[in-house]
């Protein structure tokens, strides 16, 4: 596969949405197209639904805006963020796929320390059907990777692996820092290139980043609650965080595994530090007493689902975390309002109907 061409027949090509959510023309994905134009792409549009988002021609796309929210999910539409990110949770919610990817539109190709383009979307592809190994760390990294194996000492009980659920990439140039490190490192830049995948420990967190994400729609989907930020909310940019959380933990419960690592994007651009500072102020006080508070939850064995572990950790985030603020009383029951629109749009045992969005190519 030179030059960074793929295959005539991609990977996974009926099987996987990419869902990108925009405030602005999606000029980005002219460097995307060798890679992304033979699948079919959720946009959720943030911000004004009257003004008209350009996609350049050839993409097969769904496009979805505010209207379409509020229309689709009716009261239920409370639980999409406005003005946030987070706003690309309803892609997940309507694609009718198995996989999902999911980019922002300030990130372009990067390239392989060979100067080859990197296919982002094929790596991802490739972590999510290897199987993962939560349980016991492998000290070669991903196992499952050609040229790799289990070392000397791997209990052999433990080389099936588990499904992996949930494929985390990095990103080169503009590193995914919070305001405080922007603001004492604002001239930092990612030039190191690893080349390695890991899977992420049992028992472990990590910060989850949505920028350069593909998951297992069908293992994982509906922890994939982006939460409620941005407009009318005390807190932004914790989005893919707080949903990264989330979904180890029910990960590590259910027997699933996280990837973290290969692929690589070209981050192109970082936002504002001092904006991103008063998204993130309460965010900073507050992960202190988050972050204990998901390292200790643990699930009873009767959830036996995502949608009863999500319900479960919601009652607790409501027993636990309203006392460090208000807004956890609020995040909590819109968690159960996404749960309860997520059932709606994907019948369980059943073909779920096709949701047209506003504008399809």
């Amino acid at each position: 596969m030179a030059g960074g061409s793929i295959p005539s027949t991609p990977l996974l090509k009926d099987e996987l949405d990419i869902v990108i959510p925009t405030i602005r023309n999606l000029d980005f994905l002219e460097m995307w197209r060798p890679f992304f134009q033979q699948y079919h792409l959720i946009i959720v549009q943030d911000g004004d639904p009257s003004r008209t988002i350009k996609v350049p021609e050839g993409f097969d796309y769904e496009l979805y805006n505010r209207n379409d929210i509020n229309r689709i999910l009716g009261p239920k539409a409370s639980c999409i963020s406005f003005k946030d990110s987070a706003c690309r949770c309803f892609g997940y919610m309507v694609s009718k796929k198995k996989y999902i990817f999911t980019i922002d539109d300030d990130c372009f190709v990067a390239k392989d320390p060979s100067g080859k383009e990197i296919n982002a979307l094929e790596q991802h592809i490739k972590n999510l059907l290897s199987p993962s190994s939560p349980f016991f760390f492998n000290t070669l990294y991903d196992p499952y990777r050609e040229g790799a194996d289990f070392v000397r000492g791997y209990p052999f009980s433990l080389r099936e692996g588990a499904p992996t659920a949930v494929s985390h990439g990095l990103w080169l140039n503009i590193p995914d820092y919070d305001a405080p490190t922007q603001l004492v490192k604002p001239l930092e830049r990612n030039t190191r290139y690893v080349d390695a995948v890991l899977t992420i420990p049992k028992g472990t967190l990590f910060p989850m980043c949505g920028m350069n994400l593909a998951f297992n729609r069908e293992l994982i989907g509906p922890a994939m609650y982006f939460g409620l930020m941005g407009d009318g909310q005390p807190i932004g940019r914790y989005d893919d965080m707080w949903a990264g959380w989330c979904t180890k933990v029910i990960c590590d419960h259910l027997g699933l595994g996280v990837k973290t690592g290969l692929p690589y994007i070209w981050h192109s651009k970082a936002s504002n530090p001092f904006v991103n500072l008063r998204k993130e102020y309460n965010g900073i006080y507050w992960q202190e007493e988050i972050i204990p508070f998901f390292q200790t939850a643990v699930l009873p064995k009767e959830c036996t689902s995502v949608q009863k572990c999500y319900l479960e950790l919601s009652k607790q985030v409501k027993a636990k975390l309203s006392k460090v603020d208000p807004y956890f009383d609020k995040l909590a029951d819109a968690m159960v309002t996404w749960i309860e629109a997520w059932d709606e749009l994907n019948p369980s045992g059943s073909a779920a109907a096709a949701v047209n969005g506003s504008a399809k190519k």
